[in-house]
């Protein structure tokens, strides 16, 4: 049986699923390195900034979120963490909130070497 990749329906609501559960795998940031940090940039439209915690701990960022909607009666979580290859100046992180943008800077420390394994691909 294959689950359902239509907008969340009544009876999906009633069993008080979140939509996402059964969403199309959409991406809803966006990661990149550039002049030695790395640039996140995660959606989260309808979130209030005093709703949203952003934390570092050993090479993972973490960012979680609530928000209730009284006017509908629903409850907006969010949490997604992120694991970076190489080591970041835990001091300098940046991270500011505006129109619906949460966008992280995380500096690279210099000479800081990726960790991790390279995996070969085959062809």
């Amino acid at each position: 049986m294959a689950l359902p990749t239509s907008p969340t329906t009544s009876w999906m609501q009633s069993l008080d699923f979140p939509s996402q559960l059964f969403g199309t795998g959409r991406n809803d940031y966006e990661l990149y390195e550039e002049d030695d940090e790395f640039v996140l940039s995660v959606e989260m439209p309808g979130f209030d900034a005093d709703g949203i915690t952003v934390s570092w701990d050993d090479g993972v960022l973490n960012i979680a979120a609530e928000h209730d909607d009284e006017r509908r009666g629903q409850r907006k979580t969010y949490h997604r963490r992120f694991r970076f290859p190489k080591d970041v100046d835990d001091d300098a992180i940046t991270a500011e909130y505006t129109n619906g943008v949460l966008g992280v800077r995380l500096p690279v420390m210099t000479g800081a070497p990726v960790s991790g394994t390279e995996i070969e691909i085959e062809t």
